[in-house]
């Protein structure tokens, strides 16, 4: 079996560990350029604390941008930035695998019932492993 140094992925896993950084990659992948009133209708339960320090933990961590208008009122748009484009590719066979093994149905949600193909999933219930 190849040895692999673990090393580089620590970083990653203290990202993806987040309980709320992977559903916003997932949220700004799927829709696009979002302010943060439309994050947090998406997110159904994160509070406004949660989603501002996750967003903040990404923006420092380069994947994404955020981008303030000199408006009244004012307005901010958050969006993935390469590096979030990138690695939002990068987990999604981490995605499909989990779903994979815990026998869902790749296609859809086993949430909220998203079809898959047709659109993104944006729903923030986490479901229960199947037994």
């Amino acid at each position: 079996m190849e040895q692999i140094c673990f090393c580089p992925v620590k970083g990653v896993i203290d990202i993806i560990s987040k309980k709320w950084a992977l559903l916003i990659v997932n949220s700004l992948g799927n829709f696009g350029v979002q302010r943060f009133k439309d994050l947090q209708s998406r997110l159904k339960g994160i509070s406004p604390k949660s989603l501002s320090d996750t967003l903040s933990r990404l923006s420092e961590e380069g994947l994404v941008s955020r981008e303030s208008f000199n408006e009244i009122p004012p307005r901010v748009e958050y969006r993935l930035t390469d590096a979030g484009l990138e690695f939002r590719e990068a987990i999604l066979p981490l995605i499909r695998w989990a779903a994979q093994r815990d026998g869902w149905d790749a296609d859809r949600c086993p949430s909220c019932g998203h079809d898959h193909n047709k659109e993104g999933c944006y729903c923030s219930n986490i479901p229960t492993r199947r037994q």
